[in-house]
Parts: structure tokens; sequence; C-alpha cells
């Protein structure tokens, strides 16, 4: 796998532009950079989880605000490298099929704690909704009595995850925890984030919510469980891993791969489900990171991920630069127009998801721009969006261009049938 330093790059880059315009890129070497960017995406997930669990660890041990404080800052890094690997997705079913373990949302987040009475109650759809497990060690499930007295990965994994079929009882991966750290965010289209004290675990009389010492176990068994999830992932992508031997077996089939999770991504996915969606609904709990209020931030490396990508280079956490013959380049042997049309699509798309992350860092959150009737939030939401489904459009020229099967990429009721939302 190629990593090198910036500087090395750079000069690599200048040498090699001249002779790739020259020679055609071979289908094998943009795949092998492809499959060398996602193990160094997986392996700097894997990195920054660790970074967390250990965070997480120190947390329970010696609670305090300070400690609560490390383990959120801890959280937001770890996103940063796992948003980018979204773009995997859709085309690798090894990774779609995954993916649910690590960043399923959104979730019935009473299933795992104490919520607030404006939450309300059990339904029709979701009998497990205010389960509260961390408060209940023994309870019945889909008719059965479970013994929860000790809260394990197993626990979480084998028995809560998605129970009674429920897609939103999420009990796993990274919004368990997030939610866990900041716990619910009652302020509606307000500023704010969630609020959660770090005497939620503390012990003896300092302790509120109730059940520190089971709260503490219920983070402590999903950090962990995150990092044995993101470790099976990153050896997946490695030099005989399966998703690389899968990507790489067959090169048009390959092709279509990186394709379809670029073309998913931009639009059923990210324009529909997590950005559209929210805006038709004006609900601040259609946002991806909500307890946290970092969605500007996961809008934005997913993003990212997408350009990476289909310019054939990632950034690591380390500084270090992973790149080589990529989808551009292809693309520029067969159409230079088309390649400088694609690369300009993904580019005016960093831009306008770039503004709205500097309007939330500066303090206009995601959820205040959902709110209706906000024109300046719906225009900053509807930049990303168009953005998104205007460079969908250009993917589905790439696909043509380069002559590989015709691709379905996934959709979005928000985009393609806007009455079905309100039905």
């Amino acid at each position: 796998m190629k990593y090198r330093t910036l500087a090395t790059s750079a000069v690599a880059f200048c040498l090699g532009t001249a002779a790739m315009a020259q020679d055609d890129v071979s289908k094998a070497a943009v795949l092998e950079t492809y499959a060398d960017i996602a193990a160094a995406k997986y392996e700097d997930s894997l990195i920054t989880a660790q970074r967390l669990q250990a965070a997480v660890d120190a947390l329970v041990a010696t609670p305090s605000a300070q400690a609560l404080a490390a383990a959120k800052s801890a959280w937001l890094a770890a996103r940063v490298p796992y948003q980018q690997t979204e773009v995997y997705r859709f085309g690798n079913a090894i990774v779609d099929d995954w993916e649910g373990k690590v960043n399923a949302w959104p979730l019935d987040e009473g299933l795992i704690d104490y919520v607030d009475a404006s939450y309300g109650g059990a339904t029709d759809e979701n009998a497990a909704a205010v389960l509260n497990v961390i408060a209940h060690p023994t309870f019945t499930l889909s008719g059965a009595e479970v013994d929860a007295t000790e809260i394990t990965p197993a626990l979480l994994e084998e028995t809560l995850q998605e129970a009674d079929g429920v897609e939103a009882n999420v009990a796993t991966g990274y919004h368990a925890i997030e939610f866990l750290l900041w716990g619910q965010d009652l302020n509606g289209h307000g500023a704010g984030a969630g609020s959660r004290s770090w005497t939620d675990y503390a012990q003896g009389e300092a302790c509120t919510g109730g059940n520190c010492d089971r709260r503490g176990a219920y983070l402590k068994a999903a950090a962990d469980l995150l990092v044995s999830d993101l470790g099976f992932m990153t050896a997946q992508w490695q030099d005989g891993g399966d998703a690389r031997a899968e990507v790489m077996a067959d090169e048009n089939a390959g092709i279509v791969a990186i394709l379809t999770g670029m073309g998913s991504l931009s639009y059923g996915e990210q324009a529909g489900e997590r950005m559209r969606l929210g805006l038709m609904l004006n609900d601040p709990e259609e946002e991806h990171d909500c307890f946290s209020d970092n969605t500007h931030n996961s809008h934005y490396y997913d993003g990212l991920g997408i350009q990476n990508v289909y310019l054939g280079e990632y950034v690591r956490v380390d500084g270090s630069l992973v790149s080589g013959p990529s989808l551009s380049d292809l693309v520029a042997a067969k159409d230079a127009a088309l390649d400088a049309e694609m690369t300009g699509k993904l580019s005016t798309t960093m831009m306008a998801l770039g503004r709205i992350k500097t309007a939330a860092e500066a303090g206009f959150s995601y959820d205040m721009m959902l709110e209706r009737g906000n024109a300046g939030g719906e225009a900053l939401v509807m930049g990303g969006v168009n953005g998104l489904i205007d460079q969908t459009r250009s993917i589905e020229r790439v696909v043509s261009a380069l002559g590989v099967d015709a691709i379905a990429f996934e959709g979005s009721d928000s985009l393609d049938n806007p009455d079905a939302v309100f039905q």
C-alpha cells in the first residue's frame, strides 16, 4: 500500500501528471488505489476509535467533567475518518452488510437509557422504544425473559441491536456512544447540543440519572464493540482481505463498485435521506449526529470521501497521503472535458458543504438551519443538496463514458416522490 508523505507525494504528482496524460491508466491500478485508500481510512477509523475507547475507560474509571469532555472530543475526532469511508458502501456488499453495526441511525434512544418525559412511551411500531436497558437488569423482549445483569458487547450486538426487527432499535455503534456521552438534545431548533452531566457516571450519592455503574458498563461495551467491528473491516481491506480480493477480482465490476458508492451516497443517501428529508420535515431529529450537533461535519466528510475516491488521494490522520492512479485519470484518458466537469462538480459540492460547516462552527447549528421559515438555513442546506444532485448527473455521464454496466443509484422519496414523504 502506498503511504507517502505530503511533500514526497506532491513531487511525485507533479512529475507523474504528464506521463499519466500520455499513457492509459489501467483499471487494475485504479482499483489498487481504491483499496489502498479504503485500508487507510478504516485503519484511521480504528486508530481514532481506540483513542475513544481509552477516553471512555478513563471516564468510567474516574468520572469528572474533564474526562467527559475528553471522551466527547475523542468521539468527534473519530467521526472524521469514519465518515470518509461511507463512499465504500452500496458498491461493496461486505461494507453495506456490516455498516449498520457501527453507524445506524436514527435511533430510539429510550431503548438504552432514561429519556425526557416528552419522548413518550412504547408505540405500535416499537414496543421497546423506552425499554431502558440500563435501568433494568432483567426485562422481557420479543416475548422472552432476558438476563442483562452483565452488560456485554454480546448483549448489545446479539440481543438488543434491531430488537424485534425494528431498525430504530440501535444499540451499538457511534450513535449509541454519542447518546451516552451527550444525552438527548432537548433544544429543538434552538442553540445547544445534548447536556448530559458527568455525574451520570459518578459513584455513590453523586450519581445522577440512576444506575451509573450500568451506564458506564454499557458505554464501555459499546466502545469495545466499535473497536472490534472496525478491526474486522480494516482487515478486510488489507492485502489478502476479502473486500480487497472482491474488488480486484473483476476490473469492470470493481469500477462499477466505485461508481455505485459515489452515486448512491451522493444522491439517495446524502442529498435525500440525510439532507433534503430533514429540511422537508423541519425536524431536528433527522440530523445525522443529532445528540452532539455534529451533523455539519458528518455531511462535510461524507462529501470529502466521495471526492477523494474520485481523485485517488486521502490525507490520513497523521498527515501522510495515500494516493495513486485514480478514477479521474481513467476518465481523463477517455474524455478530458468530462473529467474537468466531474472534478469541478465535486469541488462545487465541497464548497457548499463547507459553507454549512463554517456557519455551524460560527454558531448557526444544523438543527437551527432546519427550522421552518429559516430562509438562510434552507439556502445553505439546499446548496449542499443541489451540489450533490448535480454531481450525481456527472457521475452518470462517467458511467456511460467508461462503458461499464448501467448502474441504478440509491434513491430517496424526498427527491423522487416528495408527496410520499407526508403520506
